[in-house]
C-alpha cells in the first residue's frame, strides 16, 4: 500500500496527471487541419511550383493578389430542382484556391418547399449551420445512436460534430437557405444512402440483404433510387468470383 502523507501529492500521481492532461491538448489540436507553417498558400495547379502544403501546390507569394482571396458568386442559388428539393453548394479548396492552409470552408444550402439535405456526414470537418430564411427540423445522430434534434428558425445555429450523421428538412411552402461553415478546408461529404446504394461497383447483395434484413427485390428496389446505373446490369460479381481472386 502506497503510504501517502497529509499535504502531499505522491510524484506517481501528479506525473500521471500531467500526461493526461498532455494527451488531452495533443488530441484537442489535431482534431481540425494542420496548423500552417506561413501567412497563406494560395492554391495553384501549376506543376513547377516547388512548395505543397497540405497536398496543394503554392502560388508564388510575389504573384498573390487580393482576388485570390475572394469568391463572388455565393449569392447564386442552387438548383432545388431535384428528387431531395434542396442543394448545398460547397465552396472548398476545390471551389475556393484561397482558403488552403486556412482550415475553413462554407456552404450555401437551398432548399424548396419541404426539401430535405439528405441525411450525411463530413469526415473531415465539423460543421456550424446557421439559418438565413426559413423553419428546418435538423439534428445529427452520435455514435451510440442517440438522436440530437430540433426546430430551427431563421438566426439560429447549431453545431454538427465532426463525422457524425446529421440532416435538414425545410418544414415551410416557402424556399428556405442557410449558411454552413467548416473547420476544415476540405470537409468532404457523404451521404448516407449513395454511400450503400449508389456504390460503384455494387456492394453484394448477400450483405446488403443480411444486414437490412430484407430480400433482393427490395436492395434493387433501392438501388434504382439512388444509382444511375441501370439495375437490370448483371455486374458478374458474387461472393465466389471475389475469393477467387484472393
Amino acid at each position: 500500500m502506497v503510504n501517502i502523507k497529509r499535504g502531499r501529492i505522491p510524484k506517481l500521481v501528479m506525473t500521471t496527471f500531467c500526461m493526461a492532461a498532455f494527451a488531452t491538448i495533443i488530441y484537442v489540436a489535431n482534431a481540425s487541419d494542420p496548423t500552417p507553417l506561413q501567412d497563406f498558400c494560395v492554391g495553384v495547379n501549376n506543376p513547377n511550383s516547388a512548395v505543397v502544403v497540405n497536398g496543394r501546390l503554392c502560388k508564388n507569394p510575389n504573384e498573390v493578389t487580393v482576388n485570390d482571396f475572394l469568391y463572388k458568386r455565393f449569392n447564386v442559388p442552387g438548383d432545388t430542382n431535384n428528387a431531395q428539393g434542396a442543394n448545398a453548394t460547397l465552396v472548398d479548396i476545390t471551389q475556393f484556391s484561397g482558403v488552403n492552409t486556412q482550415g475553413v470552408a462554407m456552404a450555401r444550402v437551398d432548399f424548396a418547399p419541404y426539401g430535405l439535405n439528405t441525411p450525411h456526414m463530413h469526415p473531415r470537418g465539423s460543421e456550424i449551420f446557421a439559418v438565413v430564411e426559413g423553419t428546418m427540423y435538423a439534428g445529427f445522430v452520435t455514435s451510440n445512436y442517440k438522436l440530437y434534434d430540433t426546430i430551427l428558425k431563421k438566426g439560429d445555429v447549431i453545431v454538427f460534430p465532426q463525422g457524425l450523421i446529421h440532416f435538414q428538412l425545410n418544414l415551410g411552402k416557402t424556399d428556405a437557405l442557410a449558411y454552413a461553415s467548416f473547420g476544415s478546408q476540405n470537409p468532404g461529404r457523404v451521404n448516407v444512402a449513395d454511400s450503400v446504394f449508389a456504390t460503384t461497383p455494387r456492394i453484394l447483395d448477400d450483405v446488403l440483404t443480411k444486414g437490412f434484413q430484407v430480400d433482393e427485390t427490395v436492395i434493387e428496389q433501392l438501388r434504382s433510387q439512388f444509382s444511375a446505373e441501370n439495375i437490370s446490369i448483371n455486374t458478374g460479381r458474387s461472393i465466389l468470383k471475389l475469393l477467387s481472386q484472393t
